[in-house]
């Protein structure tokens, strides 16, 4: 038998026999890397990745790739879209795309991993100047059944290799693009966007579901059949773009996990309207300082959850008053001057207009210092070089006003907050509470967001999670929605917390109960809803080194609470609970 289907070579005999394999094989995940540390510049944070492998059993049969079924999709007719290139890959032969790297100090990207694949690249054009650029990679053998959209971080402008990698090894068909447009070297400077509206428009929603659109038909395409279920996975912007897809198209995914969204996009950036210039004289507070911050939240707010961890559980009851480090006996990096007491202050306010009325969320006290928090985010290297500096002056300069020399002093915050949700916001934002169409066709959506995001604040999530509750009744939204908060995490991952829980990828146990991916597709697949999820944290966050502690993670308002008995680094020992 498996000698006849080898030697059959028609493209639709082929897709037939692919189709076969889908139904019978069984997947099964077998570690067979460690952990990498990296900066990510597409959404510019501190991450762990970690590399897991397929291995395929077919029983009896185990035919070899049959290169014709993806070779032909050459010729594939879609509307509004033009097939570059159709590459069938062995394993472990892919080679790096051009251009194609990690973020920035990471290791470069590992396609040696991948099994046999069909990879094919394509441009969409829904209108005359759109260039979409679209991938496609799917399995030669044992594919899943699945298809995992992979959303981008930033301003975009690049396919996400870095987390199709993982997917296609996990068994999944998998689809990156850069939703129109390519960054150039300064990843916060939207240079794309000068003169090309719809090149933003592109950006904005457009993009994802173009690539939607393509996938799922190349993928019925090669299989004989489209996918069962499709998966839409991002962090900070790609969480924008997820929560774009279940508002504007909630067709396209049966499930869909949202992290630290930048949803409400023409707020999150003004921020620095109302910072610049009181950082620029005199307000910046050094990463020496941070840390002294840090110790002074910890040292106030730490005990209140019964465990003194370094841990905030739930930072919303900690009122820290940052006068109480002003400065006695002259400036040090123990003490903060009266102008960086007043930063200090208004970062944890949040922005207010000129009436006084809170225009966007403020940063939560803990986690202020280390790898990936506001030394990264808020005050950089020097005044005015956070990264929240450039992706405000970027977006406003090029997106907003059209002005590459813009300043943050040409205009007031009041002002630069109304012209961008008049040219932008029913572009860009995605919070619309109505998820009914969503809803409706059975999708459901995960939320997460650590609660010491320095770069977009916890709060947000939780107040778009809360409209919906608003629009539709509590139990409605149960049913098809869960947030999950987490406690010392900052941007996507990273912080002093357990920050690893499958939302960059497999883990170490790659099971709905250690992975948020999974318990996903679960509870699309087999209908069980999430309850919590443990998150683990590692020695120097490097998974080779082993665990050093786990914590669960809670569906909100529910938080984790430890029981009195044994030790704080087991998820064993805590319990969720409402506050």
């Amino acid at each position: 038998m498996c000698s006849m289907l080898r030697a059959r070579s028609s493209a639709r005999e082929r897709n037939i026999f692919a189709v076969g394999l889908r139904l019978t094989a069984a997947a099964r995940r077998d570690t067979l890397e460690g952990n990498q540390s990296a900066l990510r510049i597409g959404d510019v944070m501190l991450r762990q990745q970690m590399a897991i492998g397929v291995v395929v059993s077919f029983g009896a049969c185990s035919p070899a790739f049959a290169t014709g079924a993806c070779e032909a999709l050459a010729s594939l007719k879609l509307p509004n879209t033009t097939i570059t290139q159709v590459q069938s890959i062995a394993a472990g032969k892919f080679e790096t795309p051009p251009g194609a790297s990690g973020p920035p100090g990471a290791p470069p990207l590992n396609f040696t991993v991948l099994p046999a694949l069909c990879r094919v690249t394509a441009t969409a054009r829904p209108t005359p100047e759109s260039d979409i650029r679209i991938e496609v990679w799917m399995p030669a053998v044992g594919w899943n059944g699945r298809l995992d959209g992979i959303g981008t971080g930033g301003f975009a402008g690049a396919v996400n290799y870095m987390d199709m990698i993982p997917a296609l090894q996990a068994g999944s068909a998998t689809a990156g693009t850069d939703t129109g447009h390519t960054i150039g070297a300064d990843m916060t400077n939207p240079t794309w966007a000068l003169g090309h509206p719809v090149r933003v428009t592109d950006f904005g929603y457009r993009g994802v579901h173009e690539m939607t659109r393509v996938a799922k038909a190349t993928i019925k395409a090669f299989y004989g059949g489209g996918p069962r279920h499709s998966y839409f996975v991002g962090c900070s912007n790609a969480g924008r773009q997820a929560l774009m897809e279940a508002q504007r198209f909630p067709q396209d995914y049966d499930g869909i996990l949202a992290g630290a969204p930048a949803n409400y996009w023409t707020r999150a950036g003004i921020w620095t309207n109302g910072l610049a210039a009181a950082i620029e004289h005199g307000g910046y507070i050094p990463a020496a300082k941070l840390a002294t911050v840090e110790r002074a939240v910890n040292s106030a707010c730490d005990a209140r959850d019964g465990v003194s961890d370094g841990i905030l559980n739930d930072p919303r009851a900690c009122h820290f008053d940052p006068a109480k480090l002003l400065c006695k006996t002259g400036d040090s990096d123990q003490c903060l001057t009266e102008v960086q007491v007043a930063v200090l202050k208004s970062l944890y306010a949040g922005p207010h207009d000129a009436k006084g009325r809170r225009i966007y969320p403020g940063f939560l006290p803990g986690a202020e210092s280390g790898p990936g928090g506001w030394d990264l985010w808020i005050m950089g290297p020097a005044p005015g070089k956070g990264m929240l500096f450039g992706f405000g002056r970027g977006f406003f300069s090029n997106i907003i006003f059209g002005k590459p020399d813009w300043d943050f002093k040409d205009i007031d915050m009041d002002a630069a907050l109304n012209a961008a949700e008049t040219k932008t916001a029913r572009i860009l934002n995605a919070t619309d509470p109505d998820l009914s169409a969503f809803e409706s066709r059975g999708g459901k959506l995960m939320l997460y967001h650590g609660w010491n995001d320095p770069a977009l604040p916890a709060l947000n999530t939780i107040n778009y999670y809360e409209s919906i509750v608003r629009r539709l009744g509590a139990r409605a939204t149960t049913e098809f929605t869960r947030l999950y908060m987490v406690p010392g995490m900052h941007h996507c991952t990273g912080g002093p917390g357990p920050a690893s829980f499958g939302q960059n990828g497999p883990t170490e146990h790659d099971d709905p109960k250690y992975n948020i991916e999974r318990a996903l597709e679960q509870w699309v697949e087999k209908g069980i809803a999430p309850s919590s999820i443990i998150a683990t944290k590692y020695v120097d966050d490097d998974v080779r080194k082993g665990v050093k502690m786990t914590r669960p993670l809670c569906p909100y308002p529910q938080a984790a609470k430890w029981t009195g008995r044994g030790s704080t680094d087991d998820a064993a020992n805590f319990v969720c609970r409402e506050p």
